[in-house]
Parts: C-alpha cells; sequence; structure tokens
C-alpha cells in the first residue's frame, strides 16, 4: 500500500499543467502515488500527461472519455487511489517542494481522521498567506464542534479539498467522495459532512500549497449556468444538517453560508448571461423557501439590513413553479 495518493484533476489547462507537474516531481517518494485524471482535456493537456505518466515516478495517467468536471475526476481519483493517506491538488495549481512529506508527518503525528493547512493564494504576482479560520492548532479535536459560531467565517468556510491530508478509513466510511456532477460548490457539501461525521481532525500551519486564483478558464471566473450548481450544493448541506442529532444548533450556520452565497451571486450578477441571470433570481427565490423558515427568520434578523431585504423581497416574489426549475 503507498503511504499517500495525490489525486490530480486536469482539465484544458495545458499553460499551466507544467507548474504543477514539476512541483509534483519535486514532491515524490518511493511510497507516493500521483494519480493524474484528465478530465477530457482538448487543448493538449493530454498530451503533458502523456509524458508526465513515464516521467513522475509514481503517475498513474486515468482518462475520461468525456467532460464530468471536477467532483466527478476528483470521484475517479479516490476509486483509484490506494494510499493510507489521500489528498488534492488542482491541475493549475502547485506545491512547494517537501510539502507532501511534511503532511503525511503531522496526520501521523496528530493520528486524526483528517488535518486542514493553510495555503498561499496567488493572484497574478500578488502572494496573500490565508490561514484555516480556527484557533487551536496541533491537538486532534472533534471536528463538529469547529462548525460554530454561526456568525463568523469556520472551518466549514474553509471547503478547500487541497488544503488537507485525509486518512483511507474516510473513504471505508462513506465520507471523502464528492457529490458527482457538481460543477461548482462541491467542496461544501463535502467539507459539512465531514465535519459532521469524522471522528477527529487537527489544524496546522503549513504552508505548502500555491493557489492560482482568477484563471480565465477556472468556473469560477465564467458567468454560466454551471455556477447555479451551488444551489444543488447548498440543498445537500442543509439537507445533511437537517438530519444531524444537532440540527437545531447547526442549522443557522447551514442556512446563513446559503443565505451569503445567495447575495454574493445576486450582488455580482452582471457578470451573468441574461438568462441565467433571470434563473438565478428564480432559482434562489424558492431555495429561500425551501430553507426551514424558523433558521431562515433567525438568520435575516441578523443580517445586515441591505442584504436581509433583498432576500426577504426574493423570498416574497418567488414564483409558482420555482421549485421545479431548481
Amino acid at each position: 500500500m503507498p503511504k499517500l495518493s495525490v489525486i490530480v484533476p486536469f482539465y484544458n489547462v495545458r499553460q499551466y499543467a507544467p507548474d504543477t507537474l514539476r512541483s509534483l516531481r519535486a514532491n515524490a517518494r518511493d511510497d507516493f502515488e500521483f494519480i493524474l485524471v484528465d478530465d477530457c482535456s482538448s487543448d493538449g493537456t493530454a498530451d503533458l500527461l502523456a509524458r508526465a505518466e513515464s516521467e513522475l515516478p509514481g503517475a498513474v495517467l486515468v482518462r475520461h472519455e468525456r467532460n464530468g468536471g471536477l467532483a466527478t475526476a476528483r470521484n475517479t481519483g479516490i476509486d483509484r487511489a490506494r494510499g493510507e493517506y489521500l489528498t488534492f491538488l488542482d491541475g493549475d495549481d502547485w506545491l512547494a517542494p517537501g510539502h507532501y512529506d511534511r503532511l503525511v508527518a503531522a496526520i501521523e503525528e496528530l493520528g486524526c481522521d483528517f488535518v486542514r493547512t493553510d495555503h498561499v493564494q496567488c493572484t497574478a504576482r500578488a502572494r496573500v498567506v490565508h490561514r484555516v479560520p480556527h484557533g487551536r492548532r496541533n491537538v486532534s479535536l472533534r471536528p463538529r464542534d469547529a462548525i460554530l459560531p454561526a456568525h463568523r467565517s469556520t472551518s466549514v468556510d474553509y471547503a478547500y479539498a487541497w488544503a488537507g491530508v485525509y486518512h483511507r478509513r474516510l473513504v471505508e466510511r462513506g465520507l471523502l467522495h464528492f457529490t458527482d456532477g457538481l460543477r461548482t460548490a462541491e467542496d461544501r457539501p463535502w467539507i459539512w459532512r465531514l465535519h459532521r461525521e469524522a471522528e477527529s481532525f487537527a489544524v496546522t500551519g503549513l504552508l505548502g500549497v500555491f493557489y492560482r486564483r482568477g484563471v480565465a478558464s477556472s468556473l469560477t471566473q465564467i458567468g454560466d449556468v454551471r455556477q447555479l450548481d451551488f444551489i444543488r450544493a447548498f440543498d445537500e448541506v442543509v439537507a445533511g444538517t437537517a438530519q444531524d442529532a444537532d440540527a437545531a444548533r447547526l442549522l443557522p450556520k447551514a442556512v446563513r453560508t446559503y443565505c451569503a452565497i445567495i447575495s454574493h451571486h445576486l450582488g455580482s450578477i452582471e457578470r451573468f448571461e441574461p438568462a441565467v441571470a433571470r434563473k438565478l433570481k428564480v432559482m434562489s427565490g424558492a431555495a429561500l423557501r425551501r430553507m426551514p423558515q424558523d433558521a431562515l427568520d433567525e438568520v435575516l434578523r441578523s443580517m445586515d439590513a441591505e442584504r436581509a431585504t433583498l432576500l426577504r423581497r426574493l423570498r416574497r416574489r418567488a414564483l409558482p413553479g420555482a421549485e421545479a426549475a431548481a
């Protein structure tokens, strides 16, 4: 059994893949495997991965016959992974040399289900360190204790799958796979499920992942209908949390985050295609009506007046049949 499986989906990132692959080579070890998932690239990325299969120690190349999106590509990698531990990297990001050595050492020392790490966000030439929003570090804790409070950023809001490492027992318990087919916000139901259902986690200050922000081909930069998958993602968050034994305490956090994301998208609605913008309003109104109304009312009372007014108006104006459109 390899010590670590690194799952790296690639889709049309020819410009950035060489940096990613070089950084993987600088992290190679005899007991590491790198599962490179080509999600049906059409820009030359596939040729780079074909060379990497023979040049990168531990490389395992898997090809999709059709594009499935990031969540599906990660699931393909999870299903092929053999490692005692698993981690993720996106095909346009890169690593510091030796980062995975340190990451494996951290989870082995802490002995927990998963470990979360800080990262460096890279936008053009700017570099900004982003910290896991959790104060206690290098100690094993209960993941559900890190979900609250509802009114500030917590570990479930730091949803980056590649900022951490995960024990194989999470795969065996059905906790590590992503919701198949989600095109955006795929990390949100995933991180909530981990924090609700895993037994232990820890946070460490390792800085070794460099997250490339503002890539023109990234889905977060494209205002098409795939962006609306955030509604499906957060419906799953709310539904799963509603089934939890601590639902009364945890639902306000889930609903508040959902409302914040709806407000964010409405605040930049001009970047969407007109038909998608209309659909965003309809689907968001329907989503507000589906939420637990007591929890939603509590959240709206605690939000700033501008956002609360916008969301109340949207909830009132939700059209008959909007739930079907969602």
